[in-house]
């Protein structure tokens, strides 16, 4: 006799079911992280599950952990939106990733790395290099929407894999979670000019060195400055933005001018 489910309990989703929530999770995750879906911006469980090709069921599984995760954000009349950030948020997200981030550099230079991670590390440093060539090349002042996406990419995964040598799952876990989030702001970042392309990539290249010569102290400083510099400057564009915003309520035009520019 087959024995009855209590009434209200949930069913055990299937191995389908779980393979679509988490389709559907990486979907929406990476519309975030790409820009395709901005702060603000409301998702449709309908439209999602068009797209997917699914049920609803899964989609709303899947928000419903990105929500947790504070990706998403819940309004009273029940809508989902991408988070907003506010200024606190982002300073916290910062002192995250900064104790995270140094005690990782720190470990990976104590116990010692990879020459082939080393290796790895360093490509992605110079990645940056070549944006720097096109800027030279061009008439251009600072990085346009494309170029900063490129950049953008090389510096996430420079910072992604000094965590994953460090060995650590869980903190790589969270790491990942609070650059995600930091991108979301970053999507509204201001092209970056060839002074600070040179900044950082000689930042990245000192790291580098640093762990290279297990110099634990020397890398820890490194990476705590250059991740102090990067808060600084994302407030800075935060406060920007605000000010734009506080002028388009006076001024249609204000907002659309300065987002103009940074475009």
């Amino acid at each position: 006799m087959k024995q009855r489910r209590a009434k209200g309990a949930r069913e055990k989703p299937t191995e389908v079911q779980l393979s679509m929530r988490d389709r559907a999770y990486l979907h929406i995750q990476q519309a975030i992280a790409s820009g395709e879906l901005g702060p603000g911006d409301v998702l449709s469980e309908v439209e999602l599950a068009e797209e997917l090709g699914s049920s609803r069921t899964p989609v709303r599984e899947a928000i419903g952990q990105l929500v947790s995760e504070g990706l998403l954000e819940q309004t009273p009349n029940r809508a989902t939106t991408v988070a907003r950030l506010t200024r606190d948020d982002i300073v916290d997200l910062y002192e995250l990733r900064e104790a995270l981030e140094v005690f990782a550099a720190g470990k990976v230079a104590r116990q010692g790395a990879t020459p082939a991670n080393l290796s790895e590390l360093q490509s992605l440093a110079d990645a940056i290099l070549p944006l720097g060539a096109e800027l030279a090349e061009s008439s251009a002042k600072a990085l346009n929407k494309a170029q900063m996406k490129r950049f953008m990419r090389a510096d996430l995964s420079f910072h992604s894999l000094l965590m994953r040598m460090a060995l650590n799952p869980r903190m790589q876990k969270i790491a990942s979670e609070a650059q995600l989030l930091i991108r979301i702001f970053a999507i509204r970042r201001v092209g970056l000019e060839a002074g600070m392309l040179d900044k950082i990539h000689a930042n990245h290249t000192a790291i580098v060195q640093a762990l290279k010569q297990r110099h634990s102290e020397r890398a820890m400083q490194m990476l705590g400055e250059h991740i102090q510099i990067s808060l600084q400057e994302r407030l800075e564009e935060f406060d920007a933005w605000n000010r734009a915003r506080a002028m388009h309520r006076e001024s249609p035009t204000a907002l659309d001018l300065q987002v103009g520019r940074r475009s």
